[in-house]
């Protein structure tokens, strides 16, 4: 083992202290955070005339935020359906990468079947704790961690939501507006502890070319950002930054 890697430890007895380790941990500001952005995005749905149940079941069941937001501006600007699934899935390929690095960590005998339910409940935030935390928990404690953080995230969208459309006369248009900003804003703050300095690197690049891009062509800014930030990041890390592996006499 290398100097640079995180020793995996037995922090949890089974797998029901590890699922209850993860309520604790997403008690506190995880689950606070996306229940403000439920609530700003309940407003939303308040200020544009849609039902309090249509705007919760969506939360319920979407459970993506941008998408959610993307498919509101849709359906008030009169886009067809075809257009506004398109724009939806566009807005979710991040769930792509999110799977892609976070499940093969899990325990092979819970890659089964089953986690098609549980990948519902990835959002940014339980997926950037759980990147930050599976180094030091050993496989098959994973997933009962990931679902203690991501179960009670899930279960508080709609209430959040509700209570959105409820308080959004009263409530001005900025601080509502600033609520849904509040999620991806956790979510940068706490992937910049996540180890391998390459995504500290990849977020420190957003940040210089976010701009630069929006200046040059807004409509595809953000898309046109994380392609040349996350590409340069990936290069200088596997070039300069990662340690090289050790050869082994023998």
């Amino acid at each position: 083992m290398s100097s640079n890697e995180t020793p995996v430890v037995q922090r949890f007895q089974n797998r029901s202290d590890a699922f209850w380790s993860g309520i604790r941990d997403a008690a506190g500001a995880p689950a606070m955070v996306l229940f403000a952005g439920m609530v700003g995005f309940g407003a939303m749905g308040h200020t544009h005339g849609f039902d309090p149940w249509v705007t919760g079941l969506t939360s319920l069941l979407m459970f993506a935020l941008p998408g959610q937001v993307v498919m509101l501006e849709m359906l008030i600007s009169g886009s067809s359906w075809l257009a506004i699934g398109f724009a939806v899935t566009l807005t979710s390929t991040r769930f792509i990468t999110m799977v892609v690095t976070l499940f093969p960590q899990l325990h092979r005998r819970d890659r089964n079947p089953f986690l098609y339910l549980w990948v519902h409940l990835l959002a940014m935030t339980a997926w950037a704790m759980s990147m930050r935390e599976f180094p030091r928990i050993v496989r098959h404690h994973r997933l009962s961690y990931f679902i203690g953080i991501a179960l009670p995230c899930w279960l508080i969208s709609m209430p959040g939501t509700v209570l959105g459309y409820l308080v959004a006369g009263s409530v001005p248009a900025a601080v509502t507006l600033g609520l849904v900003f509040i999620n991806p804003l956790f979510f940068l703050l706490t992937f910049t502890e996540v180890k391998p300095w390459g995504n500290r690197l990849a977020i420190g690049l957003g940040c210089v070319f976010g701009p630069i891009f929006f200046l040059l062509d807004p409509d595809s800014s953000l898309l046109l950002t994380g392609l040349v930030a996350g590409t340069l990041a990936y290069v200088v890390d596997r070039r300069w930054l990662r340690p090289r592996p050790v050869e082994v006499q023998p």
